[in-house]
C-alpha cells in the first residue's frame, strides 16, 4: 500500500516522515516476491529522498527503508536504486485474464504515467520478437514531481558524496538512477550488431550493465564473446546478406532517433516550460535539461551512441 499511495501522501502534505517497521527479507520466497519488495522500496526509497525537490534533501536512508533495501538487492544482485528493471520489467500485472495489463506501482501524471510504464515494457517485448513498429508515449515527464524520481545521488550535485544508508553502511554509496541505458534488449542488439560506441559513451554504458539483472549481464556478455556477427556477413562477401545486415542497423539508429525526438519534447522543452511557468509550485531539478537520468549529458550521450550506430553499416 505504501509503494502505491507514496506520491498520493506527498501531494496532500505529507513531510516523508513516514514511520514503518524495520521488515526482514527472510519470509520473501522466489523470485517474485524478490522482484515485488525491490520494486516497492524503490519507489518508497526514491520518493523519501526527493519529496521535496531538490530542497531540503536528505543525506541519509533511514534503517528501516535502507536496511531490507540493501538485503532484497543483495539477494537479487542488483544495486539499493531504482533500476529499469523495477520502473518497466517487472512493473506491471495482468487486470484480467484476457491479458490486458496495469502497473503495480505508478506516480504523478495520470494515465500518461501509465502509457510510459506499459508502452516502454512493450518497447522491449516488440524488439525480442523482431518488431520494428513504432510505439508513442504520452508527456509523462511533464509533470515536474515525476523526474525526481529517477534522479540518482552519482554525479548529482544535490547529493554530491552520495547517499548513506543508516544501518547498512558507514560511508554514504552513489548509484546511477534508473535509465534506459539499462535496457538489456539494447545492450544485446549494440553486442549482436557490433556497435562500436565512442570512448565516452561506451564506459557509461558498461556501467549501466551493473544495474541490470546478473542474468542479464551474463546473457549479454555471452553474446559479446562469440565471433562478431558483422565481421562474418563483411567476408562473406554476399551483398544480399549485407544488406540485411544493414536494415538491422538502420531499424536500431532509427530508434534511437526516436528517442532523442522523445527526450528533446518530453524532457528538455518540458523542463523548460516548467522552469518558466511563475506558477508551478514544485521546479523541475535545475539540470534536467542537460543531463539524463542515469547521470550523463542526455542529448549529447544520445546522439553520439546514434551516429555510432549508423557508423556500423557496411559500405555496398
Amino acid at each position: 500500500w505504501l509503494g502505491q499511495e507514496f506520491w498520493e501522501l506527498k501531494s496532500t502534505g505529507c513531510k516523508g516522515a513516514i514511520v514503518m517497521p524495520l521488515l526482514s527479507c527472510q519470509y520473501l520466497q522466489g523470485h517474485r516476491e524478490l522482484y515485488l519488495a525491490h520494486l516497492v522500496l524503490s519507489f518508497i526509497t526514491m520518493g523519501y529522498v526527493w519529496q521535496e525537490g531538490e530542497k531540503e534533501v536528505p543525506k541519509v536512508l533511514p534503517r528501516n527503508l535502507a536496511i531490507p533495501f540493501g538485503e532484497v538487492s543483495e539477494m537479487l544482485g542488483l544495486p539499493p536504486i531504482l533500476v529499469h528493471t523495477d520502473f518497466v520489467l517487472v512493473n506491471w500485472k495482468k487486470k484480467n485474464p484476457q491479458g490486458n495489463l496495469e502497473p503495480i506501482v505508478t506516480l504523478p501524471g495520470g494515465t500518461s504515467t501509465v502509457g510510459f510504464i506499459l508502452v516502454t515494457g512493450a518497447v522491449s517485448a516488440y524488439l525480442g520478437i523482431g518488431c520494428s513498429r513504432r510505439l508513442s508515449v504520452g508527456p509523462f515527464l511533464c509533470n515536474p514531481l515525476v523526474p525526481f524520481l529517477f534522479f540518482s545521488w552519482k554525479d548529482n550535485p544535490v547529493l554530491p558524496e552520495g547517499l548513506l544508508y543508516e544501518g547498512l553502511c558507514e560511508e554514504p554509496l552513489a548509484y546511477s538512477g534508473g535509465s534506459a541505458a539499462q535496457s538489456s534488449t539494447l545492450h544485446a542488439f549494440d553486442e549482436l550488431l557490433g556497435i562500436q560506441h565512442q570512448k565516452e559513451s561506451a564506459g557509461f554504458l558498461h556501467r549501466m550493465r551493473k544495474y541490470m539483472p546478473p542474468h542479464h549481464q551474463a546473457f549479454i556478455e555471452e553474446i559479446r564473446s562469440v565471433p562478431r556477427l558483422r565481421d562474418h556477413v563483411l567476408s562473406s562477401g554476399n551483398q544480399d546478406l549485407q544488406s540485411t545486415y544493414n536494415k538491422c542497423v538502420a531499424v536500431l539508429s532509427e530508434l534511437r532517433t526516436y528517442h532523442i525526438t522523445l527526450v528533446t519534447k518530453y524532457i528538455i522543452i518540458a523542463a523548460k516550460k516548467a522552469k518558466n511557468n511563475i506558477s508551478q509550485t514544485t521546479s523541475p531539478p535545475s539540470f534536467l535539461e542537460v543531463v539524463g537520468t542515469g547521470g550523463s549529458r542526455v542529448l549529447k550521450f544520445l546522439k553520439s551512441v546514434r551516429d555510432t550506430t549508423k557508423e556500423a553499416m557496411i559500405q555496398l
